[in-house]
C-alpha cells in the first residue's frame, strides 16, 4: 500500500510475518502527520491478517527530510496506538534532524521503550 499527500511526502507499508514497516519519505509536518497516524492505525487494525499478528512496528525514516512539532506529536500518538495494541515501536534510520528533536524533547526513550502489553489506554485512577 502506498499513499501520497503533497508531492514531497509518501508512505509505503510492508507487512511480513510479525513485523510491519512504514517507510516515511519527505516532510513529516502539520500537513502530513495525520496521514502517518491514520496509516499506522490501519496497519495495526489489519494485523489480524498475519498468522501471528504484528509484534513490531518499524517506522523507517531513511527518506525523512524534515520534521516539526506536529510530526513529533504524531509519533507520540503512534506510541499510544502501539501500546494499546501490544506492539513494539521501532524508529529506524533516524536522520540527524530527528535525532536532535528527540534529544531536545527527551522523547526518544519514551518512544522506543518496550510496550506495556495489556496496559491499553488505562490512565491512573481509571479503575
Amino acid at each position: 500500500m502506498t499513499t501520497s499527500h503533497p508531492p514531497s511526502f509518501s508512505l509505503t507499508v510492508e507487512v511480513e510475518t510479525t513485523e510491519a514497516v512504514v517507510r516515511v519519505v519527505g516532510d513529516l509536518d502539520y500537513e502530513t502527520c495525520d496521514e502517518l497516524v491514520s496509516t499506522v492505525r490501519q496497519t495495526l487494525a489489519g494485523r489480524a491478517g498475519c498468522p501471528h499478528g504484528v509484534q513490531g512496528l518499524h517506522v523507517d525514516f531513511a527518506g525523512l527530510d524534515t520534521i516539526d512539532s506536529m510530526g513529533l506529536s504524531a509519533l507520540l500518538m503512534i506510541r499510544r496506538q502501539t501500546d494499546a495494541a501490544g506492539v513494539r515501536l521501532h524508529l529506524d534510520e533516524r536522520p540527524a534532524g530527528l535525532e536532535r528533536l528527540l534529544d531536545i524533547t527527551g522523547t526518544l526513550a519514551h518512544l522506543t521503550a518496550p510496550c506495556d502489553v495489556g496496559r491499553g489506554e488505562q490512565r491512573p485512577g481509571a479503575g
